[in-house]
């Protein structure tokens, strides 16, 4: 089984949960940059982030066999503090880089004013990169929240098929559906979606478009959760196609419109000396 986890927060993650996730068989992911836990107060902060997202990360996901790629953007919940909306201004020069694939997280939080501008300036930029958007949709008033979204999409001109909308349930998945735009959905052990629900969606809607993802964020979350999600669908009758069509080909599919994913095998951990800038992942030999 092979799996891209096409959202998952590994700068909040430990190197078991990259030993693990390889050996359940990720091999490719992305991650999506986010908001860090406490309040950012100037635009270097930002800086220091992206730039750790499109090296070290990258670096420390390729010692233990997995393919890491990046999202960029100035995220949601952030876009409404005035100490970080300058970062707007620099997030051209990071959507150039190698190794991002999208634009995202945008979206809205709290469907405020400050929102709506920062939302509707990074979809422009992806347009103009010829980017696809990854969008977070808010875990409060989801439903007006996704429809808000599919509007601001529509008058923003881009296509949908480079539009994710992500972090859906029950209740939103056919207004996703219908508007043309890919279906996101991040299983948790306690909040958001879980395997058998998933398995429900699949049943109804087909996996078309569907894009499956463990999030994985600082608080209770599961790394193995798109693995967890393969099994229950192969125990509810899926075929082994169906499980690499939505767990392998369709985020390779959205995010491959990027002209960005690297995907050739990496081996597993290794006690490599590499390092980059300097850092390595080992901790030396036992004393």
């Amino acid at each position: 089984m092979r799996i891209f986890d096409p959202h998952i927060h590994m700068t909040s993650r430990t190197t078991d949960d990259y030993e693990a996730m390889f050996a359940a068989g990720v091999r490719a992911i992305v991650e999506p940059a986010f908001w860090l836990g406490q309040p950012r107060t100037t635009v270097g902060s930002f800086k220091d982030y992206f730039d750790a997202l499109i090296g070290w990360e990258r670096f420390r996901a390729a010692q233990f066999g997995i393919r890491h790629h990046c999202t960029i953007a100035l995220n949601p919940k952030e876009a409404n503090d005035p100490r970080c909306t300058q970062v707007l201004d620099i997030l051209p020069r990071y959507l150039a880089k190698d190794g991002v694939v999208a634009v995202g997280e945008v979206g809205y939080d709290s469907m405020t004013p400050e929102e709506d501008d920062a939302f509707a300036r990074q979809l422009q930029m992806a347009v103009e990169h010829e980017l696809p958007a990854l969008v977070h949709t808010p875990h409060r008033d989801k439903l007006a929240g996704t429809r808000r979204t599919l509007d601001v999409v529509t008058e923003s001109g881009i296509a949908p098929e480079f539009v994710a909308v992500d972090h859906l349930n029950e209740v939103t998945v056919k207004l996703v559906k219908d508007s043309g735009c890919w279906m996101g959905f991040s299983i948790y052990p306690d909040t958001k979606m879980d395997e058998d629900r998933m398995v429900a969606i699949l049943k109804e809607y087909g996996t078309d478009k569907v894009l499956v993802n463990s999030a994985a964020d600082w608080g209770r979350s599961d790394v193995l959760k798109t693995y967890k999600t393969a099994q229950a669908m192969l125990s509810s009758g899926f075929t082994e196609s169906d499980v690499d069509k939505v767990l392998w080909r369709n985020p390779v599919d959205f995010y491959g419109q990027s002209g960005r994913l690297v995907l050739d095998e990496l081996p597993g951990f290794s006690a490599s000396t590499e390092t980059f800038a300097g850092n390595s992942v080992l901790r030396g030999g036992r004393q």
